[in-house]
Parts: structure tokens; sequence; C-alpha cells
């Protein structure tokens, strides 16, 4: 049993607030929280407990990044060129850039290989407070590299990874037919998961890749084996993917910038979580805003990520992301924080981390900061002391 004392607890317990505990302790045991408060007030077991001196440091919980696309091969740095000189992300698409050049490179690249890369990326993440990460695939499409990432992303060392089949992602150019592809992408869905290598099922629904009609074909596929799903949904416009993801009781719907009145009360009605990118809004330079008030009205959770990938996103500074979701979307430092941790877990299905209450994983973070919203406002460096994750110091 340890016992880490004297800090500034930023909780997040409750559904609003930061839940700050001044001179606070945790007291942790097999890897659970197992007492939250103030210091003054431990309960007697902590007597016998290994003491961790916190010094005034502010603890939050543990960052959850929900939407990240960690595993491929090459880069995309020509395209950010072309989209300063005008290019659109649909017209990069359409040339045979985007997703179909990230698909041959990584299509060419060994599975050391792309475990080496995702583990340096992935190790930027831990570094400013990361304890779980969502990875999807999507840059395979076919049966051999969309298990290949799947592999890659469960040997991901020090840190919780949650697995997402993505294949649904783009039309690969050995198809001509999107409906031949859709069906492709079903049929291999119920080998990977008796692998153990699908927690989630994820889909594109835009006019640049699948209908909601295809989707939906992938959705049943996954209600088939009990999988949960998630949606990339109205990104680039308006497809109705978000009450279509929503029929289907989905975790989350991501990105959201052309989300309407009627997809915002389905999410809510269906206990959906909204997942904000701000690195791909402001990567892309977009102007259409996600409907923050109205989501905030409906009471629907919303949730924080780095979408990491290397055309769109290629950020790993979840703190960064942060001081966007405030900057570019208005949201509050709290909003923003409970994105990335409370809200980041909901939208992976877990109900064990995100807040310090007893019962969660003693999954946290120990900051360099008098209180958490100096992690929204200050960008540009990075206030982590230490991560725990499990209980354990460091994390590994």
């Amino acid at each position: 049993m340890k016992l880490w004392r004297g800090g500034c607890l930023a909780t997040l317990a409750g559904d609003r607030g930061w839940g700050l505990v001044d001179d606070g302790a945790l007291l942790v045991d097999g890897g659970l929280l197992r007492w939250v408060g103030p210091a003054a007030e431990l309960p007697p077991e902590a007597t016998n407990a290994e003491v961790v001196e916190l010094r005034g440091a502010l603890v939050t919980p543990g960052l959850v990044d929900c939407h990240t696309h960690l595993v491929y091969g090459g880069n995309r740095a020509h395209e950010f060129e072309q989209r300063l000189h005008g290019a659109t992300y649909a017209d990069i698409a359409k040339a045979g850039g985007g997703i179909r050049a990230t698909v041959a490179a990584t299509r060419a690249a060994s599975e050391a290989e792309l475990l080496a890369s995702a583990t340096k990326r992935a190790r930027s993440l831990i570094g400013e407070g990361v304890t779980t990460l969502e990875v999807k695939s999507g840059y395979g499409l076919d049966a051999a590299t969309e298990a290949r990432m799947l592999r890659v992303a469960r040997q991901i060392a020090g840190v919780d990874v949650r697995t997402t089949y993505l294949a649904a992602h783009a039309l690969p150019p050995e198809f001509g037919d999107a409906d031949d592809y859709i069906a492709a992408v079903c049929q291999w869905l119920p080998g990977l998961h008796a692998q153990g290598l699908v927690d989630a099922v994820d889909a594109f629904c835009e006019h640049i890749a699948f209908s909601p009609a295809q989707v939906a074909r992938v959705f049943e596929a996954a209600r088939a084996l009990g999988l949960p799903v998630k949606l990339h949904a109205e990104q680039l416009s308006d497809q109705g993917g978000a009450q279509l993801a929503a029929s289907y009781r989905a975790l989350s719907c991501d990105h959201l910038e052309y989300l309407s009145p009627a997809g915002v009360q389905a999410m809510a009605q269906a206990g959906t979580v909204a997942v904000l990118l701000p690195g791909a809004f402001y990567a892309l330079r977009e102007t259409k805003l996600p409907p923050v008030q109205q989501l905030r009205e409906a009471g629907v959770p919303i949730a924080v990520a780095t979408d990491h990938n290397p055309g769109t996103s290629p950020t790993l500074s979840p703190l960064l992301m942060l001081n966007m979701a405030c900057v570019l979307f208005g949201l509050t430092p709290e909003e923003a924080l409970r994105g990335l941790t409370v809200h980041g877990a909901r939208a992976l299905g877990l109900h064990d981390r995100g807040q310090l209450v007893a019962g969660q994983r003693a999954d946290f973070c120990v900051w360099d900061a008098g209180h958490p919203r100096e992690l929204a406002a200050c960008f540009g460096h990075n206030p982590l002391i230490e991560r725990v994750r499990h209980g354990i110091q460091g994390g590994s």
C-alpha cells in the first residue's frame, strides 16, 4: 500500500467542477485508489503505507487519448505544403494522396518497423501524461495489413491500448466498387475478433469515403459479434452519420464539425460521446465549428483527443489539444480536461478510470502547476513531474 500526500487534487468527481482537494492524499493498493480526500482525514489503514510526498504539486487523473491512428508507415508532410497552396482534403484524396498514400507506405512496412515507429510516437504521448490510448487500424485496407496493424497496437508497451477496427476508412485501389469492399471489411472482422485484436469497430462516413448505408453494414457485422461501434462523422459534410451511429448506441462520434441538431439529439438520447479533434480542425484550417453549445445544452459528454495521424493531425501533444479545444472550440479549461480524462475514457467504453475517486484505477499524473486550468492555458512546455499507471510510478 502506498500513500501519496500533500498535493492539490483535481479529482473531477461528479459531473461538473474540478473537485479540488487542497492538501489532499491518495491511498493506493493493488493498482486501485482505495481512498481519496484531505490529508487531515486519512483512514487508519494509511498508517503503515509507504509515503510519497507530493510537496504541493497538482494531481489529476491520467490522460486518456481516445482517438489516434498511431500505427502507420511513411509520412505526409508534403500534403501540408499542398494545403498551404490551396489544395483541400478532398482534392488531395482524389489525387491519390491522403489515406491512400499512407496505405501504400503501411503495406510496405514490416511488423517490426511499424512497432518501432508506433512505440516512439506512444512515448511522446506517455511523456505528456497519457495512461490509456486508442489505436485504430485503417491504413492497411486488406486483411493481412489490417491484422498486422492491430497486432502492433496490442504490443505497444507502457500504456493501456484499446484497438479499433477501421478498415472502412477509404476505398483501396484494388477495389473498384465500394459495396464489394464493404463486403470484404465485414468478412475480415470475425477472424480478427477471434484473434482478440478488436475492441471496437469504426468507419469513415463521408462523401469521400462511405455512405450511411455502407457503414450500417459494417455496424451490423460488429453487432453480430457483440462489438461496440464508433464513427468518424460529419467532419466535412452532414451525412446523417451521427443519427446512424446513435441508433447503434455508438460509444462515440468523432469530428462533428457539420453535426446537425437532429444528430445532437440522437447522440444525447443514445448516451454517445462527442469526440472533438482540434488538431485536425487546425491543420486543415477549417472554419466550420462543431456545435459545442448545442452539445452542452443537450447533455452530450464532450471528449477531446489528438487524432494523431500522418496527414491531418500529426500532433503528439495532448496538452496542446487542451489549449486548442479552449481557443478554437470555446471549451472551458475544465471541459477540456474532462474531455481528456473521464469523457475520453467513456468514449472507449471504460468507466474504471478518468477520475480520482475510490475504486477507480490508480492512473494519475503529478504536475508542476498550482491549478488544473494551467494545463490548458499554457502551451509549448511540459509540466509533467510524474505519471502513475496501475499505481506504479513511471507506469511501465
